[in-house]
């Protein structure tokens, strides 16, 4: 499962690399300073000053600022990574997606101190015959399997280019969080930031399993995205 997740994150961040040199050392939490960051494309890199010592991590494009304290999440650790974009080779790299308030768009405000977003925010549902909230797609996806349908809502989690695919989880303030109606998965080949409020229109599909543990009870399919 380690060696998996490692290899999503790999291909998350669009990087080539040498197998026997790829080790996944922890999976829990990275917290730290901010020293250094640099962003690069849709991905930023940070390195932080942490309880261990210093290390570089890569996260989805974040708006941060040098001194803060961030939070790391759902880490995969890498050992000799060459990052093309910047022209070096990493020793060691933390993979993984920035949490709370710091996490890359709307949700995490401006470095002037907007007000930041929920993500459970309600947000206007899609127009149209197709059109479908989240809670609705979730709890009527054995009517809906293998029909298109369209459904507006805030990017809370993006992970790009994993399996040929991005993906997306949307929500739009419907469904509950105690059984899981209020997040619906999307693969698309379009692009989002983190807060971002998208439109996605694709197939439903249930039961899906890619391997490995990765199962979706539902999901929304190559979906094109429109802001």
């Amino acid at each position: 499962m380690k060696s998996l997740l490692s290899i999503l994150a790999l291909l998350f961040f669009g990087a080539t690399w040498a197998a026997d040199t790829a080790a996944a050392l922890d999976m829990s939490l990275l917290r730290g300073e901010v020293l250094e960051f640099k962003n690069v494309g849709n991905y930023t890199y940070l390195r932080l000053k942490t309880s261990d010592g210093e290390t570089w991590a890569a996260v989805a494009k974040a708006a941060v600022t040098a001194g803060e304290q961030v939070t790391i999440e759902d880490i995969s650790v890498m050992e000799d990574f060459e990052s093309k974009a910047l022209g070096r080779t990493f020793d060691r790299i933390v993979f993984g997606v920035l949490g709370g308030a710091s996490s890359g768009g709307s949700m995490a405000g401006s470095a002037g101190g907007a007000e930041t977003t929920p993500a459970d925010a309600k947000v206007a549902k899609a127009s149209g015959p197709a059109a479908r909230t989240v809670e609705e797609i979730v709890r009527q996806s054995a009517d809906l399997k293998d029909q298109t349908v369209v459904v507006r809502g805030r990017v809370v989690k993006y992970n790009a280019a994993v399996m040929g695919k991005n993906w997306i989880h949307l929500r739009d303030g419907s469904g509950s969080a105690s059984d899981n109606s209020n997040d619906v998965l999307v693969t698309t080949q379009g692009q989002a930031g983190l807060g971002d409020v998208v439109t996605a229109k694709g197939l439903v599909r249930t039961d899906k399993d890619f391997g490995a543990g990765y199962s979706y009870k539902v999901l929304v399919e190559d979906a094109i995205l429109q802001k």
